[in-house]
C-alpha cells in the first residue's frame, strides 16, 4: 500500500433496483445480495487503503444530491447507474459538474443486452466503462480508479 492510498476517497454508487440484487433476475445479475456486494467493496477498499462511501437509491435526485454533497470529500466515483445509464442526462451532468474521475460499472455486459441497454448517456463523461464481470466489475472499477488517482 503506497503512502498516497490513504488520501484516496472513493464514492461507490448503486442505482435503481440494485437493492434487489440476489432476487432480481439472478441469471443476469447473480445471486449476491447488495449487502454482500457492499461487504466485498468495503473489504477491497480496506485492503487497498482507500476510504469508501457506499450509497444506493432508486431515486435519481437522491443520487445526484449524494454526488453533490460528497464532491469535496471524494477524489473519484465508481457508479453503476443501472437503468439511469440509458436516459439520465441530469445524472450525466452531475457527474461532469463535480469534475471528479468516474468509472461506470455494470454487472451484465450491456453491449450484449437489449438494444436500449447498449446506449449509455453516462459513458462520454467517464474515464472508462466496465461491464459484464458480475460483482467483479465493481472491483475492476475501483482498481482502475485507484490507478487513475495515483497517477
Amino acid at each position: 500500500m503506497s503512502g498516497n492510498s490513504k488520501n484516496l476517497k472513493i464514492l461507490v454508487i448503486h442505482g435503481p433496483n440494485l437493492n434487489l440484487l440476489g432476487e432480481r433476475e439472478p441469471e443476469i445479475y447473480g445471486s449476491l445480495t447488495l449487502c454482500e456486494l457492499d461487504k466485498i467493496i468495503r473489504e477491497h477498499a480496506l485492503k487497498s487503503g482507500v476510504d469508501v462511501r457506499i450509497f444506493q437509491s432508486n431515486h435519481e435526485g437522491e443520487i445526484i444530491d449524494f454526488i453533490h454533497e460528497n464532491r469535496n470529500w471524494a477524489k473519484g466515483i465508481v457508479i453503476n447507474p443501472a437503468s439511469l445509464t440509458h436516459y439520465s442526462y441530469s445524472l450525466r451532468d452531475a457527474l461532469a459538474a463535480v469534475n471528479l474521475p468516474v468509472v461506470e460499472v455494470h454487472l451484465s455486459d450491456i453491449k450484449k443486452r437489449e438494444e436500449f441497454r447498449r446506449i449509455s448517456v453516462i459513458e462520454p463523461v467517464v474515464v472508462k466503462q466496465i461491464s459484464g464481470f458480475g460483482w467483479r466489475s465493481y472491483i475492476k472499477g475501483m482498481e482502475l480508479l485507484i490507478d487513475v488517482l495515483k497517477s
